[in-house]
């Protein structure tokens, strides 16, 4: 019998385009059996990358949204440390988790680089596009910051 899918959607921040010059700022992921049942939850503020710098077309994003940019800023924890608890998250989940991805958002390519740089490793046994899943995976309100709860989207990178 194969093992048991679970989907997980993921929100990112990040304060530039790609990873590495740029920071990871926060990291949600909701589990979702098959059905969109919400099975676990994870969420953390990272603290950016030694020598990374806010993009400037981030800068001025930010700029114009202080408080969420404070609040992406509080108990923000090292990137190891945050990745590999997410790690351990998504390991914890048993079964086969499946990372869901929206082509168009860098949640991947965040995701992708900060778990193999801290991490080692990619804890899922797969990947999706986000338009291969239907809407039941997007209702969970993963983000907390004004320019997303309105109406938020588990799969949406601000």
């Amino acid at each position: 019998m194969p093992p048991m899918q679970f989907y997980v959607t993921t929100h990112i921040h990040t304060d530039g385009p790609i990873p590495g010059p740029h920071s990871l700022l926060t990291l949600a992921s909701a589990a979702h059996t098959g059905d969109g049942t919400v099975i676990s939850t994870f969420s953390a503020n990272i603290r950016e990358l030694p020598g990374a710098t806010l993009h400037p077309t981030a800068l001025e994003n930010w700029r114009s949204r202080a408080e969420d940019w404070l609040s992406t800023r509080r108990a923000a924890r090292p990137p190891a440390q945050v990745t590999n608890a997410y790690a351990s998250w998504v390991s914890g989940l048993g079964g086969a988790p499946v990372f869901v991805t929206d082509p168009d958002e860098p949640d991947h390519l965040f995701c992708y680089w900060y778990l193999q740089r801290f991490a080692g490793r990619w804890p899922f046994s797969g990947t999706t596009s986000a338009p291969e899943v239907d809407d039941r995976f997007r209702a969970t309100p993963l983000c907390t910051l004004q320019v997303c709860c309105p109406e938020p989207l588990a799969l949406a990178a601000c």
